[in-house]
Formats: structure tokens, C-alpha cells, sequence
């Protein structure tokens, strides 16, 4: 499968280098075009390639992965989605650059927010409860697999997101719908930046 991400920071390549390793190919995209991301790219190795943000939201499954105060803009920019799987990845923090600040977003979830600015995606919160030098790392441990976490309103778009985290080697725990999970999930809910496994021995 071939998938998308907007933006090309340190969560969207942790995702690429694990999505890469499981088989697939990676759209990899930025604000500043694809001649920015060649040493990324080059980096990353074979199966992925720099692409204009509207090419990347062409892929199937597309990972959001841009600062929280760039989020309207960005997903505005987009052309008009066309049922594709939207992997939420942001978190609701004002600023860049380790200077951050938490942003209001009421008693909605992030990914309640996404989902309202990406009319016609189907949203799935992944991925940002973890903290990217967790999903840098190998996945299984010593026989344990590290936990990953989706929620979703749209069954078949979570259980989509849930079998390729799977095959890069996680645990999934489903935690229900966009608003319930995506709290639980967020910056500032129970199990953010928390690192959880699951023990057995994992055989793939």
C-alpha cells in the first residue's frame, strides 16, 4: 500500500521508517515542496518518495502530522477528500520548536476538530500518544510488543489503521470512538506520552 503523510518531521519519518520496514511505500510531504525533502528521502531509503501535499493526500491512508496552529491551514489547502483514511498524529499545542503551550479546544477531541475540517476523510486517532523516540524503536521487546492505540467513528477506517499498525508489529487496543478515545489519547489525557507493551512472545 502507498501512504501519505502531511508533513515530514520527526513523527512523520518515525511512521515512514516503520511502515517502510512492514512493506509498504510512503508519499512523503511538507509546506515547503519536494525538492526539501531529498536528503529525508535519501535517508528513509527505497520505497519512499518527496511529494506536493496534494499528492500525498491522494494515497489511501494519509498520516496528519503537521503543528497543531497549522492544522486549519493545511487541511484547507487540500484538495477535497475522497473517503480516504485521515491518521490523526497532532496533538493540540500552540508553538513549535520545544516552546509549547496547551491549546483550547473545549470539550471536543483533537481528532473531532480534524475531522470537521477534512470533510469526506475518514479520521482515525493514532500515533500521538506515543512519543516519537518510542516509535523510532523497534517495536517488540524482548518478546513484548509496544502498545499502540486508535480511535475511530468509522469501524472499518480503525480496523484498516489497527491491521497495518499490526503488521509493523504493535499491539492495538481500540479505544472506542473519536471523541472518548481521542481524549483518552490526546496531549493531556491519561496515557500520553506513555509506554505500555504487551507481554508474550511475539512471533510474526
Amino acid at each position: 500500500m502507498q501512504i501519505g503523510t502531511i508533513g515530514a518531521g520527526a513523527l512523520a519519518q518515525a511512521f515512514a521508517m516503520r511502515v517502510l520496514k512492514a512493506g509498504h511505500q510512503v508519499r512523503l510531504s511538507n509546506s515547503r515542496g519536494p525538492d526539501s525533502l531529498r536528503e529525508i528521502v535519501n535517508r528513509l531509503g527505497p520505497g519512499v518518495m518527496a511529494a506536493t501535499k496534494e499528492e500525498a493526500a491522494t494515497c489511501e491512508m494519509v498520516l496528519l502530522a503537521v503543528p497543531w496552529d497549522n492544522v486549519p491551514g493545511t487541511l484547507a489547502s487540500l484538495p477535497k477528500w475522497n473517503n480516504q483514511i485521515l491518521i490523526d498524529g497532532t496533538n493540540p499545542f500552540h508553538g513549535e520548536g520545544g516552546q509549547f503551550t496547551p491549546a483550547d479546544v473545549g470539550n471536543l477531541s483533537t481528532s473531532q476538530l480534524v475531522a470537521a475540517l477534512a470533510p469526506g476523510a475518514r479520521v482515525v486517532k493514532a500515533l500521538n500518544h506515543m512519543l516519537v523516540p518510542n516509535l523510532e524503536a523497534e517495536p517488540v521487546v524482548n518478546g513484548a510488543r509496544r502498545v499502540a492505540f486508535v480511535s475511530a467513528d468509522d469501524d472499518d477506517a480503525k480496523k484498516r489503521v489497527q491491521t497495518l499498525l499490526e503488521n509493523c508489529g504493535y499491539s492495538v487496543v481500540d479505544l472506542g470512538n473519536l471523541r472518548d478515545g481521542g481524549l483518552i489519547q490526546q496531549a493531556g489525557g491519561p496515557i500520553a506520552g506513555r509506554d505500555f507493551f504487551e507481554k508474550g512472545e511475539y512471533r510474526k
